[in-house]
This record gives C-alpha cells, sequence and structure tokens, in this order.
C-alpha cells in the first residue's frame, strides 16, 4: 500500500492520478475527503494535517511506503514535519519518499531549504527507508513571475536556475515510489537549463501580451517593495531569499536525473510556455 499525503495539491494529484493510471494501491491521505481524486484502487482517508498526532497515526498504519509532501510554509513546518516522520515510523511505515528542495542545507541562503535540510535529518534519524527528491523552483509558476506590471522584482542579479515542470516531478516520483534501487537516494529534479531571470523574462515576453523585464532589487529595495502584502517577518524574509538564493548559485544546478528516472527529458522554460501560455 502507497500512501499518499498532499493528493489534493499540485504535486500529490498528479502522482495519485499516475499510480492509479498504473494500477497501483494506494491511500490518499488528505484534510478534506471532498476535494481528493476519485481514482480507481485508491482509499481515502481523513485526518487533521501534520499536527494531528493520533490522526497520521491512524491514516498512515498498513502504509508501507509514504509519500511525504511538504507541509505548507509556518514557522513551525519543521516540527510538523517531524512529528509526520515519527508518526510513520510507530505505524510500521518502511521507507518514506520526501518532497524536498535543491540545494536544501543547513546554512541555505534559501531561508525555507534550511526546513527541508533539517526534514531530510530526522527522516536519516529515524531509521527509515527514504528517498528524498530536491527539485528547483515550480516551472508552473513561470508565467505568473512578472505579476500585473510585466516586472520580476528580486535581488537575484546574473544568478541562475533550471526551473522544472510539476509534470516532470511526478513522472520521476513514479519511479522513485513503485521501481528498485531508490533507497537511501537523493535526487535533484531539475530543467534542462539554467537560465538568468532576464533571461526567463525575455521567454515569457514572447508569449505575453506586453514585456516582461527582470528588476534587480537591493535588499532594501525587495523588502520595499513588498511592505505592503503586510505578511510576518519570516515569510517575508523566506520569499526575498528565494531571490538571493538564485544570485547564490544555489538554483544554478542542471542535473540529468528526470530523464535518468523517467526515460525522457525534462521539458524546459521555451517548450513550456510554448505548450502553456496563451498569447
Amino acid at each position: 500500500m502507497i500512501g499518499i499525503t498532499g493528493a489534493t495539491g499540485e504535486i500529490g494529484g498528479r502522482l495519485a492520478r499516475r499510480l492509479a493510471e498504473r494500477g497501483y494501491d494506494q491511500r490518499l491521505i488528505v484534510r478534506d475527503a471532498a476535494r481528493a481524486p476519485a481514482l480507481d484502487a485508491a482509499e481515502t482517508v481523513t485526518f487533521g494535517g501534520y499536527s494531528d498526532t493520533a490522526g497520521m497515526y491512524r491514516s498512515f498504519t498498513g502504509v508501507s511506503l509514504l509519500f511525504l509532501a511538504s507541509a505548507r510554509e509556518a514557522e513551525d513546518r519543521v516540527e510538523q514535519h517531524k512529528a509526520a516522520i515519527d508518526a510513520a515510523a510507530a505505524a510500521g511505515v518502511t521507507r518514506i519518499v520526501y518532497l524536498s528542495l535543491i540545494s536544501a542545507a543547513s546554512d541555505a541562503t534559501f531561508t525555507f531549504a534550511r526546513d527541508h535540510f533539517q526534514t531530510e535529518e530526522h527522516i536519516r534519524a529515524s531509521g527509515l527507508d527514504f528517498t528524498f527528491s530536491r527539485q528547483s523552483l515550480y516551472l508552473d509558476l513561470v508565467p505568473l513571475l512578472g505579476g500585473p506590471d510585466g516586472v520580476i522584482r528580486g535581488p537575484a542579479g546574473n544568478g541562475r536556475l533550471a526551473p522544472v515542470s510539476r509534470d516532470d516531478i511526478a513522472d520521476a516520483l513514479v519511479a522513485m515510489l513503485t521501481a528498485r534501487g531508490h533507497e537511501s537516494a537523493t535526487y535533484d529534479l531539475t530543467g534542462p537549463q539554467a537560465l538568468t531571470l532576464t533571461e526567463v523574462a525575455a521567454e515569457v515576453s514572447k508569449f505575453s501580451d506586453k514585456p516582461v523585464i527582470f528588476q534587480n532589487e537591493t535588499l532594501d529595495e525587495a523588502y520595499a517593495s513588498r511592505a505592503s502584502y503586510a505578511a510576518p517577518d519570516w515569510e517575508l524574509a523566506g520569499w526575498i531569499s528565494t531571490y538571493t538564493a538564485i544570485a547564490a548559485g544555489e538554483f544554478d544546478v542542471v542535473t540529468d536525473h528526470v530523464e535518468r528516472l523517467t526515460g525522457h527529458p525534462p521539458i524546459g522554460v521555451p517548450a513550456f510556455l510554448s505548450r502553456y501560455m496563451q498569447r
């Protein structure tokens, strides 16, 4: 039995549908059963999220292989993840496939990548088998970066990133969950080419009604331009550090891991925009 957390989300939903198409038995572990996809050979159980210890134990019992989607950004996200891992171990799960982030490290520039590193370390310490899926930023979000005024703003400088599509991630996750030989493995899922945000903006402009540009910001400018969001300090720092991590080279990673896992190359920025953006 494969357990799928986040089955109502973008990655978990794609993964669940692919597993159903291949005939795998799975348990969709969700907060709201009404939002869960109706799939063959899939049962749905509800729980109260990663803070619901009893609900997680009940939902994970009988699951041997667990896909653990990361929780939404929160100050206590690492503690939520640790509670989920502990519940999985207590319930008899044997392997966790965790949705992590590329360049996860204790001292990562991108503050949220530190959460993923701490989660990975707790999984290692749990004694469970594991597979870490570390993906780059989502290619699906690239068309939205410019906002309504067509300006991508952030202190990214000339740093590069190789965003990867959610479909490619889901395809790779199917292999991690169903094929042999992925225990104790870490995969870096990226697109085929690293681009600067200036180059990304130029690509988006080709399929937009108006030009899209990248405007590099200083840290002070980045905080000032986002002051109207009224977000808590930890969240604002996380958003801005996405760009400073790009500048630091933490997203300048290109691998062949998607193709190795799926048998097909990942889609790149130009092809994705051509396929999915409307003029």
